[in-house]
């Protein structure tokens, strides 16, 4: 049989293993926190993220614990809409359900490793870097200067047992920070995110549950009440990190995928997505075609789309943050309003 060797089993490593086919592959996953992650966020599933678990066969099992997410409003800092989307089909499934349906989908066959990988794999298989923005198989493969790429800002976020009201779901946008809630299983999660020097590693969540309280003093009442019912137990805080542009995903007998290929803002909601996207593509690939063929194919599908989908939320992060250019965005968002307003009543009196 071929060998596969995936290092890191998150989101991309499970969904990868979850796939293959194991008549043919050998697979083995090394991981190095093997249990299930006890603190985590919303993901919004998106329709190709949606039928990359369907390929996976957990769709209805993920449909069945995650809330709808219906319509939200993207808002300035006091509460006033500018535009509302619909979200269609799209579901918020957590994380921790995310990472403990997928482990169930991988087949016992798949051999488990819990370790740190030092070096990548010399061993003759195909190697896999699922192993997020520091990849270890990235750096080896591809060189230093791929090196993950610390950004200015910093994501607090975390989970309350209270449900959202159905009009102050959506993101807040203040000068040089957000705020968003949606509705999760059982209460609400939300998320904040703004320039901070703290860390980049080992940042406590206490203190930076004070500094957003006091931050964002001034904010939504639905913020200010949000944030004084979180508890540090129940965040999770880390600053946000990026990949740099990436000539091709595949390096010999190394290929990249998830956070590991294409790290970015989470300003979009797509990284776990585009993750489970890429596992799937590659599984499939992988699944059907001889190997070299397979990584050609793969990279040749998921670089420029996924290059696209990061420029694109680094492009949202600038409008969503803006800090010296916050007046401009709000005057130019509350002018698009009142336009589409007059639209609206505009066509409402010609009908």
């Amino acid at each position: 049989m071929e060998t596969i060797t995936i290092v890191g089993g998150g989101i991309a490593g499970l969904a990868l293993a979850a796939a293959l086919d194991t008549s043919r592959f050998q697979v083995t996953v090394h991981e190095k926190r093997p249990e299930l992650p006890t603190v985590g966020n919303a993901l919004g599933m998106w329709p190709h993220a949606q039928r990359a678990l369907a390929r996976l066969g957990i769709l209805d099992e993920a449909r069945a614990v995650s809330p709808v997410l219906g319509s939200g409003s993207v808002r300035n800092a006091q509460g006033e809409p500018w535009v509302t989307v619909d979200a269609g089909g799209m579901f918020g499934i957590s994380r921790i359900d995310l990472i403990r349906l997928l482990d169930e989908a991988v087949p016992a066959t798949v051999r488990r490793v819990t370790d740190t990988v030092q070096a990548v794999p010399a061993d003759g298989s195909l190697v896999v870097g699922a192993d997020g923005v520091h990849s270890m198989v990235r750096r080896a493969a591809w060189g230093g200067a791929t090196q993950a790429r610390l950004t200015p800002y910093l994501a607090l976020r975390g989970t309350l047992p209270t449900p959202v009201e159905p009009d102050e779901v959506g993101e807040y946008w203040g000068r040089g920070d957000l705020f968003g809630m949606a509705a999760a299983r059982g209460g609400s999660f939300w998320y904040a995110s703004y320039r901070s020097e703290l860390g980049p590693y080992g940042i406590d969540p206490a203190l930076v549950l004070e500094q957003a309280r006091a931050r964002f003093t001034n904010h939504a009442p639905a913020v200010r009440r949000t944030l004084a019912a979180a508890t540090p137990e129940e965040c999770l805080v880390q600053r946000l990190w990026t990949v740099p542009r990436l000539g091709s995903y595949v390096s010999g007998r190394r290929v990249l995928i998830g956070d590991a290929a294409h790290a970015m803002m989470p300003t979009l909601g797509r990284g776990a997505c585009e993750s489970l996207v890429d596992a799937v593509t590659l599984a499939d690939l992988l699944n059907t075609l001889p190997e070299n063929q397979a990584l050609r194919a793969y990279n040749r599908q998921r670089r420029l789309r996924t290059r696209a989908v990061s420029v694109a939320s680094s492009a949202l992060g600038r409008i969503a943050l803006a800090d010296r250019a916050q007046p401009l965005r709000d005057r130019v968002l509350n002018l698009a309003r009142r336009r589409n307003a007059r639209a609206a009543v505009g066509s409402t009196s010609g009908g």
